[in-house]
């Protein structure tokens, strides 16, 4: 159990116990069912998402403001190795639980185009930084524990012996994703949302702190429906970037690094069918597809 976040100590508002319970019952039935579950998170986290948290982070800020038809503010703190991140924009609710425990489904399927995470999947990304991740919104939260997920794993595998061979065979780690656990709190003051990652290890606190340095421009360029990013990392002054356009250029302001000017275009439409007949469906849901040039300029461009 997780010293950061509480267990909810009344109430189920988004339904975890029954997504839990579909889990493990899945898992009972079909020992096969866990060791996929348990391949999709380990690919998404040791794969291209290990060095996305940020972005992961940023991208689901930038969904949730446009959704709630908001300006997009996301403020990220590195401190007494917990990072956490807050953001306005449309707070979390039972779809959205289901669609962060569900590892290959989003509840993006049918947003507007203006959408720019990928089906959901992209939350794995915590998992780079910490075993027991929490989101909180402004009715109630969900959280994940590894260690409790393995101990729901493995009372479940008293019944199923192929469950527990598969267990074993991984040294006890679980797909902890997939196990949510209500969560009290709920998001402070101006913001909708909070992600609360109290961080595994030294390597952890280090990459997290790498990838926040790393924020720039860039983030707000990609995605518009930010407007500003505030970086804290301990004692450090905090960092705030700002966007705004003033006619033809986008200016970004950065508290340590002064302004740029930004000369962008966009363009965006429609894949045909036929360039993704053989895609995924969750892909052929969303065909849309959008992209942004950007030059720094001086004043005068």
């Amino acid at each position: 159990m997780s010293m950061f976040v509480q267990p909810a100590a009344e109430g189920d508002p988004f339904g975890t116990a029954r997504l839990r319970r579909g889990v493990l019952d899945a898992w009972a039935a079909s020992p096969a069912r866990f060791r996929e579950d348990a391949n999709a998170e380990e690919d998404l986290v040791l794969g291209g998402y290990r060095d996305r948290l940020v972005v992961e982070l940023a991208q689901n800020a930038a969904d949730a403001a446009a959704r709630a038809g908001v300006p997009g503010r996301l403020r990220l703190t590195l401190r007494d190795g917990v990072l956490v991140a807050v953001n306005t924009g449309a707070p979390l609710d039972a779809a959205g639980v289901e669609s962060l425990s569900t590892l290959r489904a989003s509840a993006k399927r049918d947003a507007r185009e203006s959408a720019v995470g990928r089906f959901g999947v992209g939350f794995a990304a915590v998992l780079a930084v910490t075993d027991e991740p929490a989101v909180v919104g402004r009715h109630g939260g969900v959280r994940w524990s590894l260690a409790e997920a393995r101990g729901l794993a493995e009372e479940t595998a008293r019944h199923s012996p192929g469950l527990g061979d598969e267990i074993r065979r991984r040294d006890g780690h679980v797909p902890l994703l997939r196990l949510p656990f209500p969560a009290e709190g709920t998001a402070p003051d101006p913001y909708d949302t909070v992600v609360i990652l109290p961080l595994r290890d030294t390597a952890a606190a280090d990459l997290a702190e790498r990838l926040l340095h790393s924020v720039d421009d860039a983030l707000l360029l990609a995605l518009p429906g930010l407007q500003e990013v505030v970086v804290e990392i301990g004692d450090e002054k905090p960092r705030t970037l700002s966007r705004r356009t003033d006619g033809a250029f986008t200016i970004v302001e950065d508290s340590s690094d002064g302004v740029t000017h930004w000369r962008t275009a966009s363009a965006h439409g429609t894949l045909t069918p036929d360039l993704l007949a053989d895609r995924p469906v969750e892909e052929r849901l969303r065909p849309h597809w959008s992209v942004t040039w950007a030059v720094p300029v001086d004043a005068y461009g």
